[in-house]
């Protein structure tokens, strides 16, 4: 079996820039699963600019499901690569037989609840009669398919936390190629429309699950599934430490329904074109925040494995590359919103009103970028060692204030305001996070380091 990236002993700079560039690249492809299903809906004649309203309003059910796959996947990874660098394959094998479980069973819960009271939810996501029909095709169809979803997305963390970053760069790769293939054929050659833009993501994110599961179940990868040893304890446990990348991102989930609500409310005549503009913005914001969170959450594994054996340096090490990389991608990314996106929205729209509105909206979502750089790694970081206590508050405390501006700006100076408050909370969620981390990763690092050292020494003492 030839391991791709040995997590305790290859050379830290070249081994997170193994697993963070596929994991980054990885979701950049992904999020090419919704901005292509938007760039094709939001293109069809006639009803497009509805039609894509519609969709964004099923944004939040999308988001939803993929954070219940972090919940999972995001909660299982770095706990299996704890138990992989303290050597507990046993206990390894346990962690992901319960995750896998975990996730079928979701994939039962989740469509249940989400068709029987489908209605209620989406005129409360801001569905307007104009928009209700596109949204209600757009949803049902994405949600008989969660289980795809689920696997595709939380499975995949298990062969990235393994060291195969690659092969989860290819699952999702893949699966994205199927989608641009499909996305044009069943919704203009077979004139499926909006249903047709949701079947082909259901296809291809089968593709993805089939070519991951391929994987997990064989001999391939040192930690495969299994069935047995089923524990209460151990499901809970996952859910703690996944607990705070399911809240940032099912907390995203309720900040979109919050805004397309919001613009409803306070947007008069105009609220369908705000809503519009707004899933235009997001699909370029997830540009920026799915890869960010590549990076960070494929490198886990990194920090995890290393944290179990106690390589305090190699955590060291591995963190600095990994602000580094952040913030170069960030920036990056902030410069092409101020210079590609009039491109980027006229994929999704030829409306003057609709294009000129979205591109100030982009341009004004990414100035809180460089804080942001700095929030996500060190969250992530907290996650990854296995210590929700920090990540859990840190992630919660984002979240919170976006609600908070959220409903108060737009009561003040209406609705166009609601493009500000993205900027204004990266901005303070990083000047937060990082001071807090800069306050209590010394501590942490020695205390475990002290952990292990002393574990070492008690087995030595054992043999004697």
């Amino acid at each position: 079996m030839k391991i791709e990236n040995d997590l305790g002993r290859d050379d830290i700079k070249k081994l997170v820039l193994r697993i963070a560039i596929p994991s980054m690249l990885a979701q950049f492809v992904n999020v090419l699963y919704s901005i292509v299903d938007r760039m094709f809906i939001g293109n069809i004649p006639v009803i497009g600019e509805q039609a894509l309203a519609g969709a964004g309003i099923c944004g939040p059910v999308v988001t939803l499901i993929t954070s219940f796959a972090s919940l999972v996947g995001i909660g299982g990874a770095p706990l299996l690569s704890i138990r992989l660098g303290a050597k507990d394959e046993r206990g390894a094998r346990q962690i992901l037989a319960n995750c896998f479980v975990m996730l079928l069973v979701l994939a039962i819960i989740i469509p249940v609840l989400v068709l029987s009271t489908k209605n209620v939810l989406l005129r409360a996501f801001g569905a307007s009669d104009v928009t209700y029909p596109y949204a209600n095709q757009y949803m049902t169809v994405y949600v008989l398919g969660a289980v795809f979803a689920l696997i595709s997305a939380g499975m995949n963390q298990f062969l990235i936390c393994q060291g195969y970053a690659k092969r989860g760069m290819i699952s999702v790769m893949i699966g994205a190629v199927t989608n641009i293939v499909l996305d044009p054929i069943f919704i203009f050659v077979f004139h499926m429309g909006v249903s047709g833009a949701a079947i082909a993501t259901l296809i291809s994110q089968a593709v993805s699950s089939v070519y991951i599961l391929y994987y997990l179940f064989s001999n391939k990868v040192p930690i495969r599934i299994t069935f047995g040893g089923y524990r209460i304890s151990v499901m809970k446990k996952i859910l703690l430490y996944g607990l705070s990348p399911f809240i940032i991102i099912a907390f995203d989930s309720l900040l979109i329904i919050g805004m397309n609500a919001t613009l409803k409310l306070y947007g008069g005549t105009e609220g369908d074109i705000y809503i519009t503009c707004a899933t235009i913005m997001q699909s370029f914001f997830l540009m920026v925040t799915m890869p960010l969170g590549g990076i960070t959450g494929g490198t886990q594994s990194i920090l995890g494995y290393n944290f179990g054996a106690g390589n305090v340096e190699r955590i060291k090490k591995a963190l600095r590359v990994i602000v580094i990389l952040c913030l170069a991608f960030n920036g990056f990314m902030m410069l092409m919103a101020f210079t590609v996106s009039p491109l980027f929205v006229r994929l999704f729209t030829g409306n003057d009103t609709y294009a000129s509105l979205s591109i100030w909206a982009i341009k004004m979502s990414v100035l809180g970028l460089i804080p942001l750089a700095l929030q996500y790694p060190f969250v992530d970081a907290f996650t990854g060692m296995g210590l929700p206590g920090y990540a859990l508050p840190l992630s919660f405390m984002r979240k919170f204030n976006y609600f908070l501006l959220l409903f108060v700006l737009p009561m003040i100076w209406g609705a166009k305001t609601i493009f500000y408050v993205e900027p204004i909370v990266d901005i303070i969620a990083g000047i937060i996070t990082t001071t807090i981390f800069a306050l209590k990763i010394n501590k942490i690092l020695s205390k475990r380091k002290l952990e292990v050292e002393a574990d070492i020494q008690l087995e030595q003492d054992s043999k004697i």
